[in-house]
């Protein structure tokens, strides 16, 4: 057990070290309102809010390879399912990012693009999930600023859209659900 420990330590200082010389490693986290593009089968969706973090690593001066994890919750009124139900996607982000400077500004522009795996979990009123689609493919796209407070944090306004498709096993049948949105949201970035 020691010699493990002591294996994992000189890692992780190694990785540090190496992270704080050459600054190729982001967080960021971001949060952010989301608009249903169309309705959830026949679920009218409201306004949804959600979270995402994610890490990413400069493989080259302006791309970076990014992978991470997002949680969004709708609501409906009324919907296949039922009434007062929630509609939460979550699951996995992971991609490619452009971020350019523009000038000497401390203002970069952003573009993102990649997928998503993530599944759609329904729950009534009293919070129980109630159906699951199970994990599955989708994409994303996703444009935006990054404004520059110092060496090591930024702030990006960004705005994205997102798709994902997945069946739903009710008692009697499978429903197809599409979930698409445009997601408008801030985002805290450090490099280090």
């Amino acid at each position: 057990m020691k010699t493990k420990t002591i294996l994992f330590s000189l890692l992780l200082m190694s990785v540090t070290l190496l992270a704080q010389k050459n600054n190729n490693w982001n967080f960021e986290f971001r949060s952010a309102g989301s608009y249903a593009t169309q309705n959830l089968g026949d679920a009218d969706l409201n306004v949804g809010i959600g979270f995402e973090g994610n890490f990413s690593y400069r493989l080259m001066p302006h791309l970076s390879a990014t992978l991470g994890w997002g949680w969004n919750k709708f609501s409906a009124e009324r919907s296949f399912f039922g009434s007062d139900m929630d509609f939460e996607e979550t699951g996995y982000t992971f991609g490619l990012q452009f971020l350019h400077p523009i000038n000497n500004s401390g203002i970069s522009y952003l573009v993102r693009g990649g997928g998503i795996y993530n599944h759609i979990e329904i729950e009534n009123e009293k919070g129980d999930i109630t159906h699951d689609s199970g994990h599955g493919l989708g994409w994303q796209i996703e444009t935006g600023l990054a404004f520059e407070l110092n060496n090591q944090l930024s702030i990006i306004p960004s705005i994205r859209y997102r798709s994902l498709s997945r069946d739903i096993k009710t008692d009697d049948k499978n429903v197809s659900i599409d979930l698409n949105y445009l997601s408008a949201g801030i985002g805290l970035s450090w490099s280090f």
